[in-house]
């Protein structure tokens, strides 16, 4: 904690009272109707769907779990065209789902996806330093289902903002100075992108909460290996470091090294300079974000992280952009410029006008080159990422910076008064 965040003028009630982000007419009777409604529009919108239609990525995780649990060969098979690209205890996971009718599943999942959200929601809030009411915590909720990461994970049946949910409690704890780790290794198990999130636990020389991390995954490596031992070294041996079993140039995949891909005409045109680029964005970032930790900054620490894993991941398609949603409230709580640039973000990861762009190569597969103008609006979602790590990147280094935000004592009460 720096010496700034402990001499916040302000008493800690004055600071946690008041509407987030200054937003008094959240709490005026028909904005708060209007909020309820809309909440209730998108659960019963979500709950419909769910019922109707048998989500793609959900299905191939229930067909994964039934894979383990009958003894298939868990990367031999395509089920509805599409490997299972995830470590073999992902798939464990899923297995007691298979004595449950599938529909009651995806009716669970789709609403449990928006429960996730409205909890982020509330822990994003709390670690921007609010006390968020009921009907604030709707709205941001609200919002941030509109958001195609949101929406598109909820078409798939995708396990991203589960896996944010799980980290973002770690994040909490380790803001509230008490022992993490559990959550993020447990995603970082499930799915491999959540695992730089460790590298902040390092960075900020958490080693309790890293090795914490680290054990945690190790064993949850440990049980894959015990329910699928062969699927496991596959896996482990070749698998999880191979991108040709998925498609890389899709138009989805916002990472710089896809960028590259599309715009050079394929992954055979990229060198070992990209990940000597990867390299060096991933420690920037992660030395940025435990810079942010350090000053007591976890929210803009987490979306910084987040951002970083994005990027440098090879693989990084729309729904895995869920870290949007703490980036923006960072953005909201920042300066007039600042709130400016979170809205032109949430129209852009709204809208995700890259879906719009032509598409080329093979039917089907949303492969994007060369088309002059349009690429940026092709790689929308990776620029964004960058321009936000570049604004993060200003604000945290400029002379004197403090918490990023014009109202940053607001963060003091969540980490100094535990």
């Amino acid at each position: 904690m720096t010496s700034r965040l402990d001499a916040a003028p302000q008493s800690q009630e004055a600071r946690d009272s008041g509407p987030i982000f200054g937003w008094t007419w959240l709490e005026r009777p028909r904005v708060r109707r209007a909020v309820w409604a809309l909440l209730g529009a998108e659960i019963i919108t979500v709950a419909v769907f769910s019922i109707v239609y048998r989500p793609f990525d959900l299905n191939i995780y229930l067909w994964g779990g039934r894979a383990v649990r009958h003894g298939l060969r868990l990367y031999s098979v395509k089920p509805d065209h599409n490997w299972f690209t995830y470590p073999p205890f992902s798939a464990s996971l899923f297995t007691p789902l298979d004595a449950i009718p599938q529909v009651l599943v995806q009716l669970l999942w789709g609403l449990g996806t928006i429960a996730a959200i409205a909890w982020c929601s509330l822990i994003c809030l709390r670690l921007a330093g609010y006390r968020p009411s009921r009907t604030e915590v709707a709205a941001v909720t609200v919002a941030g289902v509109t958001l195609e990461p949101v929406y598109h994970t909820l078409f798939l049946g995708q396990i991203n903002v589960f896996l944010m949910t799980l980290v973002l409690w770690d994040i909490w704890r380790a803001a509230r100075g008490r022992p993490a780790g559990v959550g993020t290794g447990l995603a970082a198990a499930i799915k491999l992108v959540p695992a730089i999130f460790i590298g902040l636990f390092l960075f900020t020389r958490r080693i309790r909460d890293t090795v914490t991390a680290v054990v945690t995954m190790a064993a949850c490596i440990g049980i894959g290996f015990l329910v699928d031992p062969a699927g496991s070294k596959l896996y482990w041996n070749r698998l999880a470091y191979d991108t040709s079993r998925v498609n890389v140039p899709y138009i989805s995949n916002q990472s710089v090294y896809s960028t590259f891909v599309r715009i050079m005409g394929g992954s055979s045109h990229v060198g070992v300079w990209v990940q000597v680029i990867a390299l060096i964005l991933g420690l920037f970032g992660l030395v940025m974000a435990a810079t942010l930790a350090r000053r007591g900054d976890w929210l803009a620490a987490a979306a910084v992280t987040g951002a970083t894993g994005l990027l440098v991941s090879p693989i990084s398609w729309t729904h895995h952009w869920v870290w949007i949603l703490p980036g923006l409230i960072v953005l909201l709580r920042g300066g007039r410029a600042a709130r400016i640039g979170a809205g032109v973000a949430y129209v852009l990861f709204v809208l995700a006008p890259m879906w719009w762009t032509p598409l080329t190569g093979t039917q089907g597969t949303g492969q994007f080159g060369w088309h002059g103008l349009l690429t940026p609006i092709a790689n929308c979602f990776m620029i964004a990422g960058v321009v936000f790590l570049g604004y993060m990147t200003v604000r945290t280094y400029r002379p004197a910076a403090g918490p990023l935000d014009t109202e940053s004592d607001r963060i003091a009460p969540i980490v100094s008064s535990k």
